[in-house]
């Protein structure tokens, strides 16, 4: 490890590290603009210059391999005048716009010019006028600002995997630019605006609606996906404006899919704020008391067995605790969190669990992909695969449909056939299997939610025996979620009990009495004729359809709740607004109902909440930790259709009803998926 001479104080850093990486760990603030930890060095914007003894001139630190022996010097006249010298030639062609800069109050140009820059310009010439380019429905450009740091071409490529955007000209002649004018297709292309250091790319619908002290910040979970990313909720009044990503390194690092960040638009649209009865045949409006009391007098005397509960997968841990309650205070067996019909059961926690961990894929040498698009199931998932494959020694195999993932893959098969013989060891890539130390299968949704979904599980459990996916210190047995409920439902046994129905025999005509859809609109319940349905969610999505009462809930924004992710980690999310009109918190409304139906829970508060979910779920209690599932308990030993191995999701920008209402996603959804945008459909790479 290099010893070096900071300042006058000597410290010792990792072998590889660079001087700039050399001098934060002495505690020194060295201003950036090109340089950022998670991309490949450019050194381009000469920022971080710093004296280094026995140098002719000053170094650029974030290019420079730390060395024995080097004697460092980062507050001196020279360093002081090279910095000013820079910002002077950045701010000869940058506008002096920052009042009307979205960038404006977190902007690194304006940051570092206040402490570094220098008080006038000698420049008088006209400044450089840009065209501004069009990046899609998602980005605005202002590209008299841009200073040429390239961290915008350098995610795209190395992160996203999807190069689309390079530099071209030289000198003052040079620009940003896509190569064709087109929208970025990649699902990831919103983490751009985050690295810009200047007021060059900024959200399009977020532009010019608020600036950033005027909002109230909130930690929370996202829930577009089963990933859990860590994000932040910026709002204003009872409005959401943005939401950001949260550094979390096991999940997210600091990236968010382009969902994650545009889709809450949604959250104001198409809401449910008051309760509705149907009368006559037509839904009216109501209150909270007739709803219940609408809900009692139908529950009256119908018998356990004909009432049903379907989980949506968007519903938070506590609200499913109280589910449960209720559903075992009816004497109701049928209750089902697995909305879209996976075989998954809540007996081995294993066999349903992202096994590896998140970040564990970067220990992996060789991956196996079983009817999965992660790009558009999970793309935090996807960009943690490209980043392992880009370190090497990493292959990767599919069963399924062939799209661009943005990284080498080699395609093996449709189906169950060539499943099958990867578990008989027939198959070429069993070679690639068996040589490798660390190997993992992801398996999707799509094939566990056939009707031969049990024998797909138990197949791949069969092929992860076969090639000691599973030791003492490694678990590649993979289960790829797309619902950020199901998790913490399968946790806290949400399954039929015994003699129950599962989503499809509950949705049958004449199946049920009594049918409670709870945020669940992925299930289509119409044509039940002789049922009473209760809808409780938050938007006049598909649910709604059919329903009798209709009980307005709250968005994941605008409740505490806990989510548990693919990977098994509870995280909580915390309330950033609350709910429009008379809609209420999921949990609140089913301790209400109970008590109408003199079945009242004992669960009065968040704390009984929480400590009851605990009692059922112990796991659940500890938050943003992963207990080891042991392996084993794999559906069910049976005969696979021939029928290829599909993903489930086939427009990626509107997979729930948050989404669904958000004119932001359906303009994507109509430019990259009906338009027939290669990108959308996992072909771009």
């Amino acid at each position: 490890m290099p010893k070096l001479t900071i300042d006058g104080q000597e410290i010792e850093v990792p072998a590889g590290s660079t001087v700039l990486q050399a001098c934060e760990a002495a505690g020194r603030e060295i201003p950036v603009f090109c340089f950022h930890p998670r991309l490949q060095i450019a050194g381009n914007c000469r920022m971080c210059l710093v004296e280094m003894e026995k140098s002719p001139k000053p170094i650029a630190s974030c290019a420079m391999p730390a060395g024995d022996g080097m004697v460092i010097k980062t507050d001196t006249p020279q360093v002081h005048k090279a910095r000013k010298g820079v910002l002077e030639l950045l701010l000869i062609n940058h506008p002096l716009d920052c009042p009307i800069c979205d960038q404006g109050g977190e902007c690194d140009l304006q940051d570092i010019t206040l402490f570094y820059g220098p008080d006038s310009s000698r420049f008088a010439e006209n400044k450089r006028p840009v065209a501004d380019k069009y990046l899609g429905p998602l980005i605005s450009t202002h590209m008299t600002r841009c200073i040429h740091c390239t961290r915008c071409i350098r995610f795209l490529d190395e992160i996203a995997g999807v190069e689309e955007l390079g530099a071209c000209d030289r000198g003052e002649h040079m620009e940003i630019t896509t190569w064709i004018e087109s929208a970025l297709t990649s699902e990831m292309s919103g983490n751009i605006i985050d690295l810009c250091p200047v007021g060059a790319l900024n959200s399009k619908p977020y532009e010019y609606r608020a600036r950033t002290w005027e909002l109230r910040k909130t930690e929370s979970i996202d829930v577009m996906d089963a990933v859990g990313s860590n994000i932040r909720v910026d709002a204003r009044g009872s409005e959401v404006m943005r939401i950001l990503p949260r550094l979390h390194e096991d999940v997210n690092e600091e990236w968010i899919s382009d969902k994650t960040r545009f889709a809450y638009d949604g959250l104001k649209k198409r809401r449910l704020d008051v309760p509705f009865v149907k009368k006559d045949g037509k839904l009216a409006t109501s209150t909270w008391r007739a709803a219940f009391a609408a809900i009692r007098d139908e529950l009256k005397d119908v018998p356990g067995n004909r009432i049903g509960f379907v989980i949506g997968d968007q519903v938070d841990c506590e609200t499913m605790v109280l589910v449960k309650d209720l559903a075992t205070a009816l004497g109701s067996p049928n209750v089902d969190c697995r909305q879209d019909g996976t075989k998954l059961t809540a007996a081995a926690r294993g066999a349903y669990l992202f096994n590896t961990t998140i970040a564990g894929i970067e220990q992996a040498d060789a991956c196996l992909l079983i009817g999965t698009n992660p790009r558009h199931e999970a793309p935090l998932v996807n960009a943690r695969l490209r980043k392992r494959s880009r370190m090497g020694g990493f292959k990767v195999g599919r069963i399924g449909e062939p799209f661009d993932l943005t990284y080498p893959v080699t395609d093996l098969g449709a189906g169950g056939q060539t499943l099958r013989e990867l578990s008989d060891g027939k198959h070429s890539f069993a070679e690639v299997l068996e040589n490798a130390s660390r190997p993992m299968l992801i398996l999707g949704q799509g094939p566990l939610a056939r009707a031969d979904g049990a024998a797909i599980l138990a197949l791949a459990g069969e092929v992860a025996e076969r090639f000691g996916m599973v030791g003492d210190d490694w678990n590649g047995f993979n289960v790829l979620h797309t619902a950020a409920s199901r998790v913490g439902g399968l946790d806290l046994g949400l399954v039929p009990g015994e003699g129950g129905l599962d989503v499809a025999g509950m949705l049958q005509p004449g199946a049920l009495d009594v049918l409670f859809l709870v945020g669940a609109d992925e299930v289509e319940a119409k044509g039940l004729d002789g049922t009473f349905v209760v809808y409780m969610g938050t938007h006049g999505d598909r649910g709604v359809h059919g329903a009798d009462v209709i009980l307005p809930g709250a968005a994941f924004t605008e409740k505490h709740g806990t989510y548990v992710n693919t990977e098994g980690r509870p995280q909580r999310a915390k309330l950033a607004v609350f709910p429009p009109g008379e809609a209420k918190e999921d949990w609140k409304i089913l301790r209400a109902l109970s008590e109408v139906l003199g079945l009242t829970l004992p669960l009065n508060t968040m704390g009984d909440v929480r400590r009851r979910m605990a009692e059922i779920a112990p796991s659940l209690a500890r938050i943003d930790e992963i207990e080891p599932a042991p392996f084993g308990g794999f559906g069910v030993a049976g005969d696979i259709g021939a029928e290829p191995f599909a993903s489930p999701l086939r427009d990626f920008y509107l997979t729930n009803p948050i989404a669904r209402a958000s004119s932001v996603m359906q303009e994507c959804s109509t430019l990259f998926v009906q338009g027939g945008s290669t990108g959308a459909t996992g072909t771009h790479g």
